[in-house]
């Protein structure tokens, strides 16, 4: 998760400077940061519903891939329009965060559960935090 969430802090400070090197407008720009919000809320019930079925760690490694194609994509875009494609993927894959939930849900205790939660949530503070800076 600290991965996932590093590599879309990183993107995040400079994604509108991008975006007006290929003449976006502000609309434009506001779009292609909520594609990846909008993503995440279209993908995490299928990707919940894929870890029910293939397992955890199967969906987990898969939406990692994707993020990292979607990190190189961002970092390679062409054009506006391949911004938005890899921002979408990006989102995508990024929703993966239900299965982690699901993964921790069945490794651990009742008693352990809370704390396990409670990594994933520290993971999202320092993805955020690191990504920016690197």
């Amino acid at each position: 998760m600290v991965v996932d969430l590093i590599g879309f802090g990183i993107v995040l400070p400079v994604l509108p400077l991008w975006a007006e090197d290929f003449g976006a407008s502000p609309l434009q720009i506001g779009l292609l940061t909520a594609v990846y919000s909008l993503m995440q809320f279209l993908a995490a019930p299928l990707w919940g519903r894929a870890s029910d079925r293939v397992g955890r760690r199967p969906v987990i490694l898969v939406a990692l891939a994707g993020s990292a194609v979607a990190a190189l994509l961002v970092g390679f875009a062409w054009s506006l329009a391949a911004l938005f494609v890899a921002r979408i993927l990006q989102g995508a894959a990024g929703a993966s965060y239900v299965a982690a939930q699901a993964y921790v849900a069945d490794v651990t205790t009742t008693k352990d559960r809370a704390r396990g939660m409670g990594l994933i949530g520290a993971a999202f503070g320092v993805g955020f935090v690191l990504g920016p800076v690197i």
